[in-house]
C-alpha cells in the first residue's frame, strides 16, 4: 500500500502545479491586452506631429504659378460650298447645212519665166569692149572663142548663132581664124583680133574676102 500513496501524491503535486499554470495564462492575455491602448495614445500624437511637418513643408515650397493657357489654335475656314452652277437650257440650232467640198483643180505645171536671149548687137558691144581694153594695155591682139563667149554672157542658153555671127561680124581687115571649123556657127569658131590699129579706116573682113 506505500506504493500507491507515491502514486497519489505524485499526480497532487502534477495538479497543482497545472492549476497554478493555468492561473499565470491569463495574467500573461492582460498584459498584452493592455498594448494595443498605449499604441492608440501615440496614434494621435504621431499624427498630429506629421501635420505640423507638413505644413511646414508647404510654406517653404514656393507657390507654383497656374500655367498660362494656351489659346486654342483657330481653325482654318471651312471652304465655302460652291453651289453647283445653274445648267441652262442649250438652245439647240439647227444644224449648217455643209456645201459640198470643191475638188481643188489640179495646178498646171508652172513654167518659168524664159530669160530673155542676148542681142546681136549686145555681143558686138562685148566683143568690141574687149579690143579696145587689150589695145589700151598695148596688146598686140586678143582671141575669143565663140563658146567661151557664150558661156560668158548666157550660160546654157541655146543662143550660138547669134553669138557666132558676132563674132564673124566684128572681123577687120588683117584679122584671122585660129580654128575655122566647116560650119562656122559653132562653139568651136575662135578669132584672133589684132588691137594696135583699130581706127575707122580698117576695113571689115567680110568686104576683104
Amino acid at each position: 500500500m506505500p506504493v500507491k500513496k507515491k502514486a497519489g501524491t505524485t499526480t497532487t503535486v502534477k495538479t497543482e502545479k497545472a492549476e497554478k499554470a493555468t492561473e499565470k495564462k491569463p495574467a500573461v492575455k492582460k498584459a498584452a491586452a493592455k498594448k494595443p491602448a498605449a499604441e492608440k495614445k501615440a496614434e494621435p500624437e504621431v499624427k498630429k506631429a506629421e501635420a505640423v511637418k507638413a505644413e511646414s513643408e508647404v510654406k517653404k515650397a514656393p507657390a507654383k504659378k497656374p500655367a498660362a493657357k494656351k489659346a486654342p489654335a483657330k481653325k482654318a475656314a471651312a471652304p465655302a460650298e460652291k453651289k453647283p452652277a445653274e445648267k441652262k437650257a442649250a438652245v439647240k440650232k439647227p444644224a449648217a447645212k455643209k456645201a459640198p467640198a470643191k475638188k481643188a483643180a489640179p495646178k498646171a505645171e508652172e513654167k518659168k519665166p524664159e530669160t530673155p536671149k542676148k542681142t546681136f548687137q549686145t555681143y558686138k558691144d562685148v566683143i568690141n569692149w574687149k579690143k579696145w581694153e587689150a589695145h589700151n594695155m598695148n596688146w598686140l591682139y586678143i582671141e575669143v572663142n565663140a563658146g567661151d563667149l557664150l558661156d560668158e554672157l548666157e550660160r546654157g542658153a541655146d543662143n550660138i548663132e547669134t553669138c557666132a555671127s558676132a563674132v564673124l561680124d566684128c572681123m577687120l581687115e588683117g584679122d584671122g581664124f585660129i580654128n575655122d571649123p566647116e560650119n562656122r556657127i559653132s562653139r568651136d569658131l575662135t578669132v584672133r583680133y589684132y588691137c594696135d590699129n583699130l581706127s575707122e579706116d580698117r576695113r571689115k573682113w567680110s568686104d576683104v574676102n
